[in-house]
């Protein structure tokens, strides 16, 4: 998998002017052939490319416009100069705004208002005897010219066909107008070659050849081609609108405005006036205008804008706001950390820009096929009408066979079936905390078979708790936790926080301690009412108390279970002890099933010695616990995981980083570092690890759809062109009007698009449908298994001294051997041939009868 952690960061550009895939497939190649460019990706459905390189924008531009297109660079005006201050979510917000619909609309609408006569005076009249006006009667040219006319206003409305089919062929690059065009413009030239000859036949008095001409008329043919492409086009626009739904709520979430605190006065703004180190104030159902920090106040902010989660959050002084997120009960005052494109909502906007501006590594076989796919179908179309005419046929039925194979043809389901699908995916990921950074990371996440966990924020919350409170005899919980309490409020070591953290969610009074004194790495002792007070480790409260067996016990038991046991006494007597942890997330074991349902590995990694690690390990029913592993050490584990299958790794710590990039898959915790978060591949917002098995079943699903779109993508194509061509004809009689062939051409695009529409039903976090996936590395895990029938074993010293002697190779990990069945099932950890293996038995002189 290709990674862009550390490359130059990915320019993106909007394109104009392409209709279909063999369009961007075109410009793609353009701006891949200049110097400097490393990377090029172009999406036909956001009408954009993403560039990385060393290129200057006008020379990537220059080679668009030179392969008959046209560009501008994002973040600047139609000339090119960069745009001041604009906001990242309004830019793209305006660049996804669907303009295409309604100007499609318009020229639908006006198509039907000409055709309809047009169809009622050749078809209605001519195959139903329709009544027309009696200066019709007998004047065949008059209803020729009618038809002429009508035909030319269609075309006429429908230019755009003509036009960039045109700046197709002139920059030898057909695409899909360029058939549509050659369809519809063979149909009328061919009519109008009739209409002159029947003309000309009139003129002349021959009025079998005048009727035999009038039947040879197509200039409902050229008109419906094109009003039918129309209508599909329309129909896919606007379901390609719809592709982009989630992404544009989020863009419609930027606020505006921002309240500015200036002078002692509220003073509004516009958002792109804010700077770092601004006060801004939130009154209650307003939204937060940037990224900052509260300074006063306090209140419940809403954020499942950005991480899905619908439940508030309290925010108090110290605690930090992202922009978007609505502020619910109280004022607030906050100071302004990161504003413009470094905000969370932009960051978050830049991703699912990015990865749509990305290309998925599968997108590579439509690819291919649309770089050639039109050139092939014109000369499809053009052997098709020579091969009729030779077989004997008219020049208007050979002329409606190559016709019906132009415009049936479709490049544009074939370009559309992954982009589309992967739009989709991301805007579902975007809408549940789950941001995917590329296309890749969304196509290549379904595909892990091995998730390594780092322990510490991410199977766990990262914050020590208080579990267990166990006075002893005589004493009361109250009574311990206070005495715990009074003890570590003055301490700053982590575990104190649990205990002080608790003393006041129960509304324990504080009360003086003199005399404090904390021996680190041991415990803390001070006075308080003239009573010595004693808090620690075992160690340290042995020389302060006497410690009962039942209570080292107890502590053994927390140790066990990967607690950390803190023992307090009141004037040389032991009064209880507190068990504190950082405990396991309440999704965590649920999370860690999902992933061994799916048929993934779960592998946790931990710092902790392997008595703790193993205690977590149980409780999150991980697969596999790696201990001891310094924070340098985890990318080394990775590169040795990678080589048993694909490998994703979710971490949220700066000590990840290395080893989310060696990983095949990086995953982030969203409330871990920045560092972690650029590292990653995939980005989750709530910080929930169920948000893992979610991705990964997104993921899925995606690959799924766009294996459907390709699918009938091609088998529209492989069943429609010889249809077209009427490959049928002689077999079945299935011959098809041109007319047909337009209609099923516009509809298969939209067919495609709406398919990967349905991805906005999915429940990602619906583990009902999980299913284990076939890997190779069961398939090589099955390879590495050798089964041997053996001869002359007799007993189970027999079978021993087999067994002692296969286990000396170092290829074989392990040898079940039985001399009651006569087997040898030989399990390797590397390759070796049957000959060594039958070598190594025979030695012992018994007889290998076979290897399998």
């Amino acid at each position: 998998m290709s990674k862009k952690k550390g490359a130059i960061r990915l320019e993106q550009y909007k394109v104009t002017g392409m209709s279909c895939a063999t369009c961007s497939a075109q410009v793609e190649k353009a701006v891949s052939g200049v110097p400097g460019v490393t990377t090029c990706s172009v999406s036909l459905l956001t009408n954009s490319m993403g560039v990385e390189g060393t290129a200057s924008p006008e020379q990537i531009i220059a080679a668009v416009k030179k392969a008959g297109y046209g560009a501008e660079k994002k973040g600047t005006d139609g000339a090119g100069s960069a745009q001041s201050g604009k906001n990242m979510a309004l830019e793209y917000e305006d660049m996804l705004k669907d303009r295409e619909t309604p100007a499609l609309r318009r020229r639908l609408i006006a198509s039907l208002v000409l055709l309809v006569p047009l169809m009622y005076v050749s078809m209605g009249h001519m195959m139903w005897d329709w009544p027309l006006p009696s200066f019709f009667d007998g004047n065949h040219i008059a209803m020729g010219l009618v038809q002429l006319l009508f035909t030319i206003a269609i075309m006429v409305i429908n230019k755009k066909f003509f036009v960039n089919g045109w700046n197709g062929l002139i920059h030898r690059a057909p695409n899909m107008d360029t058939l549509v065009a050659l369809g519809s413009g063979a149909s009328f030239v061919y009519s109008l070659y009739a209409l002159f000859a029947m003309t000309d036949a009139q003129v002349h008095g021959n009025a079998d050849a005048v009727m035999a001409y009038m039947h040879e008329f197509y200039f409902e043919s050229a008109a419906m081609i094109l009003t039918l492409i129309t209508v599909g086009k329309m129909l896919e626009a606007r379901s390609k609108g719809k592709t982009t739904d989630a992404l544009k709520s989020l863009m419609k979430l930027a606020p505006k405005t921002a309240t500015l605190i200036r002078g002692g006065r509220e003073v509004e703004v516009g958002i792109d006036q804010v700077r770092i180190g601004d006060i801004f104030a939130v009154r209650p159902g307003e939204n937060i205008p940037v990224d900052g920090t509260v300074v006063e106040g306090h209140s419940a902010v809403n954020e499942s804008a950005l991480t899905g989660e619908s439940i508030p959050v309290d925010k108090e002084v110290g605690d930090q706001v992202s922009a978007a997120t609505v502020n619910q009960s109280g004022y607030l005052k906050c100071k302004a950390t990161r504003v413009g494109e470094d905000t969370t909502l932009s960051q978050i906007i830049q991703m699912v820009s990015d990865a749509a501006a990305t290309k998925a590594p599968i997108a590579k076989i439509a690819d291919k096929v649309s770089g050639v796919f039109v050139p092939t179908v014109i000369m499809i179309a053009v052997i098709t009408m020579i091969v009729w005419l030779l077989a004997g046929q008219t020049v208007g039925f050979a002329l409606a066979r190559g016709i019906s194979v132009l415009v049936i043809s479709c490049p544009c389901a074939l370009g559309l079936a992954t982009p589309v699908a992967i739009m989709v995916g991301n805007g579902m990921g975007a809408k549940n905390g789950i941001m995917f950074k590329t296309a890749v990371s969304l196509e290549e996440a379904g595909k892990v078979q091995i998730v390594a966990l780092d322990k510490t924020g991410t199977i766990t919350s990262g914050e020590p708790k208080v579990t267990d409170i166990c006075p002893l005899d005589g004493h009361s919980e109250d009574e311990l936790l206070d005495v715990a309490y009074g003890l570590e409020q003055k301490s700053e070591h982590p575990l104190a926080r649990a205990i002080i953290e608790l003393a006041k969610e129960r509304k324990l009074l504080e009360k003086e301690i003199s005399d404090f004194q904390a021996v680190p790495g041991n415990g803390l002792t001070g006075i308080r009412e003239s009573k010595k007070l004693a808090g620690g480790n075992l160690k340290f409260i042995q020389k302060n108390a006497d410690v009962s067996p039942e209570a080292e016990q107890k502590a053994q038991a927390f140790s066990g279970e990967g607690k950390t046991p803190l023992f307090f006494s009141v004037d040389s007597e032991l009064i209880g002890v507190i068990a504190v942890a950082d405990v396991i997330k309440e999704d965590s074991p649920r999370a860690v099933k999902e992933l061994q349902n799916m048929g993934i590995q779960v592998v946790m990694l931990t710092g902790d010695n392997e008595r703790t690690a193993r205690s977590i390990g149980a409780q999150a029913g991980v697969d596999e616990v790696i201990a001891g592993v310094l924070p340098e050490g985890k990318e080394s584990v990775i590169r040795t995981l990678k080589k048993k299958g694909k490998v994703a790794m979710v971490g949220d710590g700066i000590n990840d980083a290395p080893a989310l990039t060696r990983a095949d898959m990086g995953i982030a915790i969203g409330a871990g570092t920045d560092i972690a978060i650029d590292a990653a591949d995939i980005v989750l917002m709530k910080s929930r690890l169920s948000d893992v098995p979610a991705s990964i079943r997104l993921s899925r699903a995606t690959l799924r759809n766009i294996h459907q779109n390709l699918f009938w993508a091609f088998f529209y194509n492989c069943i429609g062109i010889p249809l077209a061509a009427g490959v049928f004809i002689p077999v079945l009689g299935w011959q098809l009007n041109p007319m047909f062939g337009a209609a099923a051409m516009g509809l298969s695009s939209f067919c495609v698009v709406t398919n990967a529409l349905r991805l906005n039903i999915f429940s990602v976090y619906d583990a009902r449908r999980d299913k284990k996936i076939k890997t190779k590395r069961a398939k090589e895990k099955k390879e590495m298994e050798r089964t041997m029938k053996i001869n002359g074993m007799m007993c189970g010293h027999c079978s021993g001294r087999v067994k002692k002697v296969l286990e000396a190779l170092p290829e074989v990990d392990e040898a079940i051997v039985s001399h009651e069945t006569g087997t040898a099932v030989v399990k390797l950890n590397a390759e070796i041939s049957d000959e060594v293996l039958k070598s190594t038995v025979e030695a012992q002189e018994y007889e290998v009868v076979s290897v399998e």
